[in-house]
Formats: C-alpha cells, structure tokens, sequence
C-alpha cells in the first residue's frame, strides 16, 4: 500500500474544470507531516514488515520523510502481551516470525521518538485462501497476466492482490575485450578480458531486472453467489517488451482483506489513481483504523489488519510467445584502430577483434556501453528461485 504516503498530497490537488467544483479539505495538518503506516500483520508463515513515514507535499514526494526510532509493537487483545518489531531500516520495522493465535484479536501500537502514541483497531486473524492459479494469454500482440483464487467455506469475499516481476534479458554484443589503462589511468589499449583465453564475458551478457509494482489490486465477491476470483488481471506485458526478451517470472501474493479494509483499499485507489478527468470521483477522506492516543484528532493515514499471505510463481518464456521480437535499437559497432587517440574517440565498451592489421588486435570493434554492458540495466546475480 505504498500509495499511502501519496494520498493526502494528491487530495490537496485542485481539480478544477468546466463543470468541477474546487474540492478544499480542511486540514490542520501538523509542520511535521500526518503519521503515514503501511504493512500488515502477518499471522502465516513470514516476516511482518510495517513502513513509518510522514505525508509530505507535492513537490517533495522524492524524498517522503522516515520515522525513525520509534517502538512498534504488536499487542493480543486477551493477555496484553506484545511482539516488538525492530527498525532494520529507516524507517522499517520487521519481526521475522510471528507466532499467533487464530482465535486471538491483534492491533499495532506505535510510539514515537517524539512520544506520541499510536494504535490500530484490534482485529481477527483472517485466512487466506490458496491461489488457484495463475493464467495468461496474448492480447493485442502483449501478454495479460490472470489471478485465480477461491474460497468454497465463501468466507474471504474480499481480496487484495501484490506481486514482483523479475526478467531475464541479454545485451545485444558480447565483449571479449576491455580497454587497459597506463600508469597514469588514461585509456591505452585493447586486450582480452581473460588473459589465458579469449572467452566471452557472460557476466556482462546475462542480467536480471526486478521490479515492484504498487499499484492497488483488490477484488471482491459480495455480490456473487459464488465466493471465486475468476480471471482477475494483475499486469499488462507490453508488445516485444524487453520483460519477456528471454524469460519472464511474476511471484504474486494474495491477502484476505475486511470489508472495512477493503472500502479503504478502494477509496484510496480512487484518491490516487483516478485524479485528472471531470468524470473522475472527487477526492475525499479516507478514514483507515489507526488513531492518535496523545492527540485523539490527529488524523493518521493506514489501514492495519491481521492477515496470511499467500504466494504463487509463474514463469514465460520467450519460446511461448511466438513472434516477440524485442529490440533495443543499438547502431551497429564501429571499427577502430587500436591505439590511444582512436580509443578515446570511440567512447563506449570493446566488443570483438576486427580483421584487419598484422597483428591480432591491431583492430577492435567498439559499440555504446548500455548495447554491451547489461549491468547497466541489471544485475548480473541469478535469483536464487531461476531455473
């Protein structure tokens, strides 16, 4: 729910048209931001991670301020008892493993480095349905990804979906030479990579991207008779995107929501992601279920509920979608003398040995580093979960 820190920044917008009246809500907001939480209470196997931030303006959303040292707990409504999570980084507070009980009710208390107070509704710990599947097909020459899930006891009806893609993807020219530098660090000359062989790089070929959407995916089944989340779409694969290039992975993650939980998801899907047009809802409040002890009208941004996630990978291939013809438009590699001033002039990374000269490496080829160099756009470690 990383919208969150968003929310009240992009209410404060001004969404004035023809026949648009000017939305001004009244907000005493203090000098140091509202208090923004996002996360859940994890009550499956897995860590539960919540994120502290402070709203901020507009023009500051590249930089949302963390709320640092503060204590975040984790209370049981029938013994009072509490789990602590630890700041393991500005800002975020984890504990690995919680081990709770089913029947038990749970809420967050926060305080502050400042000394406020605050905590969340208690809530029931709710079970997650596993995902059935996850399904794809081509349309409009892209790939559109599908969750499917279900509950035959019909007691979720209210689901919030989150997932992380990661692509495998090559560059376009494989080196087998690097430039070598004189004693006083200036470009030289050509050589081989590998000083016994002239093998090829692969650690310079062969790079992997992941990516973390957060974008709100919440559906519900109130209004079925059957509690089943059919073909819900969870992300669009671009024509001869370079996601499916070599292979695709998409991991999602299925949470079982409140209703009240759901109703927050979805205004604020609304406040966040359907600004702009006339025919577009009106921003407005979004009450979550987090409170301000110390200053009881203090508005706090977050809703925190007790929940089990549950996941499912799926892999494409290239090979499975016939026709993908992903290009990164790189111009052809250049052939240079090998010498200092040809080197410097030529900029960018050397690839293969060209023909030509007495020698070997009289003449090399040269081509623009992000063409060569795939850690430009990645990384060069396999995840642990590749085939």
């Amino acid at each position: 729910m990383s919208h969150l820190k968003k929310i009240f920044a992009f209410s404060l917008l001004l969404l004035v048209a023809a026949c648009r009246e000017k939305y001004l809500p009244q907000l005493n907001e203090p000098t140091t931001g509202y208090l923004v939480v996002e996360g859940f209470i994890n009550s499956g196997t897995g860590p539960t991670t919540i994120a502290l931030t402070r709203s901020t303006k507009l023009a500051n959303l590249a930089s949302v301020p963390k709320e640092t040292h503060a204590l975040v707990l984790v209370e049981v409504k029938t013994n009072r008892n509490s789990l602590r999570l630890l700041e393991t980084s500005p800002g975020i507070y984890t504990n690995p493993q919680l081990s709770l009980n089913a029947t038990d009710q749970y809420r967050l208390y926060i305080k502050t480095a400042a000394g406020k107070e605050y905590v969340s509704d208690y809530s029931v710990v709710r079970s997650t349905p596993d995902i059935d599947s996850i399904s794809w097909r081509v349309e409009n020459g892209g790939v559109q990804i599908y969750a499917n899930t279900h509950d035959d006891l019909a007691k979720t009806k209210f689901y919030q979906f989150s997932y992380d893609e990661t692509w495998e993807f090559t560059s376009t020219f494989r080196t087998q030479l690097k430039v070598y530098n004189d004693r006083f660090g200036s470009p030289h000359h050509v050589g081989y990579r590998d000083s016994i062989n002239a093998s090829f790089d692969d650690k310079l070929f062969r790079c992997w991207k992941t990516n973390v959407p957060t974008n709100i995916l919440i559906s519900t089944t109130e209004k079925l008779t059957r509690d089943a989340v059919s073909l819900f779409p969870i992300t669009y694969i671009e024509r001869d995107s370079w996601k499916l290039s070599v292979r695709y992975s998409i991991n999602l993650k299925e949470y079982a929501l409140s209703q009240s939980g759901y109703r927050f998801l979805e205004q604020l899907k609304k406040n966040t992601e359907q600004l702009g047009s006339i025919f577009d809802a009106q921003p407005s409040d979004n009450n979550g279920n987090l409170h301000c002890i110390t200053t009881p009208n203090e508005v706090v941004i977050g809703f925190v509920e007790v929940s089990e996630v549950k996941q499912k990978r799926l892999f494409i291939s290239n090979t499975q979608v016939p026709g993908w013809n992903y290009n990164l438009y790189c111009r052809s590699e250049i052939k240079v003398p090998n010498v200092r001033d040809s080197i410097l002039q030529a900029g960018g990374i050397p690839t293969t040995v060209a023909l030509g000269g007495m020698s070997g490496l009289d003449f090399v080829y040269f081509a623009m580093p992000e063409c060569v160099d795939c850690t430009l756009r990645g990384v060069n470690t396999k995840p642990v979960f590749w085939p």
